[in-house]
């Protein structure tokens, strides 16, 4: 068995997007937007919004795409990873990754209500500094977490 995290290749397009949402379906319950999220439409917002805007890295586990890393700059912008490979250590690998490529730190914005996430990320040194909404449609709670290499991490919370 190998794992392994590589760039993303256009031919991971179908294996990323079922990946990010079956995970979403599982970690979004609390989001009606993400319930209502089909397959077809999730590969549109891949392409037109994620796969055009961000980097993208795959996580692999023998061969079969398991997780997924998309960064806009410092922004880490997606990280999900498939509900059957959760709490094996991909999303700290996939972090590890992040802060390889972005060494003066990150910043990332999940859902208040996505605790497993919020977890993860305060794991591995993110700190809150603000709360919010997210953007329309989901307009949900959020929070903005930063990670800084020297632990200047604003941790002053808003």
């Amino acid at each position: 068995m190998t794992d392994s995290i590589r760039p993303y290749e256009p031919a991971d397009e179908s294996a990323v997007v079922a990946v990010w949402h079956r995970s979403g379906l599982a970690a979004y319950q609390y989001l009606p937007t993400w319930q209502a999220l089909t397959l077809e439409h999730a590969h549109v917002v891949f392409q037109q919004v994620i796969a055009a805007h961000c980097q993208l890295w795959v996580g692999v586990h023998d061969e079969r795409v398991v997780a997924y890393l998309a960064l806009q700059g410092s922004l880490l912008d997606r990280l999900y990873v498939d509900p059957a490979e959760q709490r094996k250590g991909w999303g700290s690998r996939l972090i590890a990754h992040a802060k390889s490529l972005q060494p003066n730190g990150l910043e990332l914005y999940t859902h208040q209500e996505n605790h497993a996430a919020r977890a993860l990320y305060e794991r591995h040194g993110f700190v809150p500094v603000k709360f919010g909404i997210s953007p329309p449609p989901e307009s949900a709670p959020d929070v903005e977490y930063h990670w800084r290499p020297t632990g200047d991490n604003d941790a002053h919370a808003s």
